[in-house]
This record gives C-alpha cells, structure tokens and sequence, in this order.
C-alpha cells in the first residue's frame, strides 16, 4: 500500500481486553497491507505477538510516522503529552467513554483507517500547555499537559488563597477551592463539569475556570493562549501541601508562596480524523445535544 506513513505505532490501554483485542486487529491488518508496525512495550508485552518490534514511548515517538491510540481520551492524553515533541501524527481508536479525541469504531476502523492512511484525511494542530512551579526563584518542576493544569489542595478539599496574574498585570485575588487553566481541547473535560465555556479546537485561547470560588462575583474568563499566566499561592495558606496536576495524569507538588507559571508549549499535537470529521456534530453525539427541528 502506498501511503505517506512508513511506520504505524500502536499505542494501547494496558490490561483492558477490548482494547487488546483491537490492538491485535489492528497489527495484522496493517501489517497485512505491507506497512511497517511498532508496538509501545508496556502494552505490547500482553499482546503475545511474537513477531511485533516493541519500543518505549520515547522510541516511538523518535520512530513513527503515525500513532493509533486505542483507548479513551485519557490514553490519548497521556500519548499526546509525549508524541507532540516529535511532530508524529496520531488518531484514536475509541475504547473509552466519551471519546472527545478518539474518532475510529473499534468494531469498524478497516474502511476508514485504509483512507486515512491512503491520504484522504483531515488534519488539525492542538496546542499544549506548558507548567512551572517556581519556589524562591528557582524552578522546582515542570510537565505539560493537552487538557488543563489544575491548582488543587490535594486529596482533601479545602480553601485555598491565590493571586492571579496576566502577563505580569494583576488581575485578582482568589479563595477558592483550586483554579482550572484549559485549552480547548480540554474545554470539554474538567473545565466544562465545573461550569467552563466550550473553546472550538481552531480557537487561540485558554479559559481560567476558578473552583467554587467564596464570591458569586467571580465567573470563568477567557484569553488569549499566547497570554502568561501567573498564580502566586498566599504564604498564610494553611494547606502546606497543594498540586498543579497536568491532565489528571502527572502532580505537582506546590506550597505556600510558590508561583505556578502557565504557558502555551512550543509543542502540537497533530491529530487526524476521518474526512467529513464535523467538531459539532461530536458535541451533539457526546453531549446529548437536541438534533435539528426542520
């Protein structure tokens, strides 16, 4: 088969059968069209493929030409926050729930992977986040992440105190249960449970969604993504130990006075959908939306 990918990776949800068993499908299928197929190890050794070349994450990425994730939108997230530093195109395989980001049916992907990979494809750029813990003026640690950072106080709820700054300007003080910081990728996630506008993918903006804040006054506000964005954690906090968590997936530890800076990456993630691919006709599928009236 002629294509402009020379190698296909798999990318997996470990210890999911369903999952594995469309891993399988995939492998053979691709293979058996003459194409090139690496597996990510983690998720290849449950496989039992004999013949299959299994690399680490890193390797993939350095490797492929086109990533097929199969699972839910959260193993596309935690694919996505590695693949977007090697520019490798990636499509989903929808094992999971929602499936926001995970366009192909387990159950029919031939037909349309065969065209996509023939070219016939529509292809788009989702940016990332980049996050910061700074303690004293030095960076402490730092992640990335597709959906949002989240400032939270940790496994228990609790108030915490906060200021908020855009591009060096101060913008307000905060008491509130955390901040959510979302791209539109992740405007349908976190941010939209907790009240958050829904961002359309081609948009160049975050949204700063507060989390119960203690004044009825304060309401989610967008802005441009190439802004930066400042929290500064009150010293007085009671809460000794908070996280910024990137996607749900990695924390990180912040105390009292430390500045958390929120940037767009320098990274995308290019994601493929199948030709005719309509954002709002998702919504209305994943969101229950009424359909048209006439």
């Amino acid at each position: 088969m002629e294509t402009e990918f020379n190698t296909i990776a798999l990318i997996g949800k470990p210890d999911h059968e369903g999952a594995n068993q469309t891993l399988v499908a995939l492998y053979n299928h691709i293979v058996g069209l003459g194409l090139r197929v690496v597996i990510e190890r983690r998720v290849g050794e449950q496989l039992r493929l004999d013949q299959a070349e299994l690399l680490e994450m890193v390797e993939l990425g350095e490797r492929a030409d086109l990533a097929i994730v199969v699972g839910g939108d959260g193993n596309m997230l935690g694919a996505a926050r590695v693949l977007a530093r090697f520019d490798v195109a990636v499509v989903g395989v929808n094992r999971g729930n929602l499936g926001f980001l995970t366009d192909l049916s387990p159950d029919s992907f031939e037909q349309p992977l065969e065209r996509l990979l023939a070219g016939d494809y529509q292809a788009e750029q989702r940016f990332l986040l980049e996050t910061q813990v700074h303690r004293h003026g030095q960076l402490k640690a730092s992640n990335t992440a597709m959906n949002e950072a989240v400032l939270h106080p940790g496994k228990i709820a609790h108030m915490i105190e906060f200021e908020v700054y855009i591009n060096g300007h101060f913008m307000y003080s905060q008491r509130a249960d955390g901040m959510i910081v979302a791209t539109p990728t992740g405007s349908t996630a976190y941010s939209l449970s907790a009240g958050g506008p829904i961002l359309t993918p081609n948009l160049n903006a975050i949204t700063l969604v507060p989390m119960f804040p203690h004044t009825l006054s304060c309401r989610p506000i967008v802005i441009d993504a190439d802004s930066q964005v400042k929290l500064v954690l009150a010293p007085n906090n009671k809460t000794e130990q908070m996280l910024i968590s990137c996607d749900g997936h990695v924390s990180l530890a912040v105390q009292p006075g430390d500045e958390i800076h929120i940037n767009k990456s320098p990274y995308k993630l290019k994601l493929l959908h199948p030709r005719g691919h309509n954002y709002f006709e998702v919504l209305r599928s994943k969101l229950g939306w009424g359909s048209k009236l006439f």
